[in-house]
């Protein structure tokens, strides 16, 4: 397993102060959500679309130390790479009730601020909207860089956090993209090095 970077713990509620003056209160909240987000978002939205993002693509490259796996065992998670593009989908958050989802979406992406959270234009059937988006910088400690075949199937076999393993999310996440028509061909090429057979229920990461 390579070697970990220090846990940084950054000023999420100035992040948060930050994300509320760029989207300015005076429409609707949109939410792009690429993975967990979209099998379960845990907060109410009005309305949810199919959507394209460019220029960012979804990858199984983010440590997880809790959540996922441990310390001495860490997981992954996924995470928004700049390069690329991903479908997912788009959830629509009235402007009276975005506030309340904006904390909520805080208290479960941003504990310790890993994410880089940006505005980003997502491509859905009905016109193209801002979607507040949580993409993963390469320079984040967080960010696993090139792993090699020994060390996901080292993952997958072993890795096991507060809400269950990497792979039950991995291919909760699989499943769930399959069921709205997104075919995620690298994850369906990662999920085939895991072991052939693992009990456990799959949980929100």
């Amino acid at each position: 397993m390579p070697p970990l970077g220090p846990i940084v713990q950054r000023d999420t509620q100035t992040i948060l102060r930050q994300v509320k003056a760029q989207w300015g209160g005076v429409s609707d909240l949109w939410v792009f959500g690429y993975a967990s987000l979209i099998w379960r978002p845990e907060f109410e939205f009005e309305e949810h679309r199919p959507a394209h993002l460019r220029g960012y693509h979804r990858a199984l490259k983010m440590w997880s130390r809790v959540n996922r796996g441990t310390p001495e065992c860490p997981g992954l998670v996924f995470a928004l790479l700049s390069g690329g593009s991903c479908k997912g989908i788009v959830y629509r958050v009235p402007k009276a009730r975005a506030a309340q989802a904006l904390e909520l979406l805080w208290e479960r992406e941003m504990p310790t601020g890993v994410y880089d959270p940006k505005w980003l234009a997502c491509e859905t059937a009905g016109g193209t909207v801002k979607a507040l988006t949580f993409t993963l910088s390469r320079k984040s400690p967080n960010f696993t860089g090139q792993l090699e075949v020994p060390t996901y199937r080292q993952i997958f076999a072993q890795s096991h956090g507060r809400f269950g393993s990497t792979l039950d999310y991995a291919r909760q996440t699989f499943e769930c993209l399959q069921k709205v028509g997104i075919h995620d061909k690298e994850l369906g090429r990662l999920l085939a090095l895991a072991p052939p057979a693992h009990a456990g229920g799959p949980e929100s990461r």
